[in-house]
């Protein structure tokens, strides 16, 4: 299966601190660096979900 890595839409474009995410694969969810597309982060659908959940509860936004 092809990987197909995605950005944000909040990323600014200039190659800042990015995260890319490959979440077309049913049994796990790739993450990696967009300055270093080498070595990625794999996690389970559901600790995705729960890292993405957290950071849109107020609490992450507020600092």
């Amino acid at each position: 299966m092809d990987t197909t890595w995605r950005k944000s839409s909040y990323s600014d474009g200039t190659g800042g601190d990015c995260l890319e995410v490959a979440d077309t694969h049913p049994t796990h969810i790739p993450v990696r660096d967009s300055k270093n597309p080498g070595p990625n982060l794999t996690l389970r659908p559901e600790a995705w979900s729960t890292f993405v959940e957290n950071l849109k509860a107020p609490a992450a936004r507020s600092n």
